[in-house]
């Protein structure tokens, strides 16, 4: 007995577990909210909490944009190291076609290093 499935079968069934898997936590996070969370609002449960200290001032501050680019730079050699830290792990075992996309993934990280070395981003002003 040979019996083939169609893929809008499949396409179908993987719809409906991908509205089941985000619909039926938040529908249970309701239940748990009306069986458990209490009724009443007050001040005290209204109240914006941080760290136990009343909130005191405006919470937008404008921040220069110099520190985000210090994060982002940050960030793209931070991961670097993740990239790297395997690498160099399983080094003398990787073939000449992984050693040469590794270069090449260096070669593209000095390369955006260099330009934002030239471009003055470096700088702590």
């Amino acid at each position: 007995m040979n019996s083939s499935y169609s893929p809008l079968l499949f396409l179908v069934v993987f719809l409906i577990v991908a509205i089941l898997f985000t619909v039926v936590p938040l529908f249970l996070a309701k239940l748990w909210n009306l069986k458990f969370a209490p009724k009443k609002s007050g001040p005290s449960k209204n109240a914006t909490y941080e760290c136990g200290l009343e909130s005191k001032g405006d919470a937008w501050i404008q921040f220069r944009p110099e520190y985000y680019i210090y994060g982002i730079i940050f960030l793209v050699f931070d991961v670097e190291t993740l990239f790297l830290l395997p690498f160099a792990a399983v080094f003398p075992e990787i073939s000449f076609g992984a050693f040469a996309a590794m270069i090449l993934f260096l070669f593209l990280l000095v390369e955006g290093l260099a330009w934002a070395w030239m471009k003055g981003l470096l700088k702590w002003k």
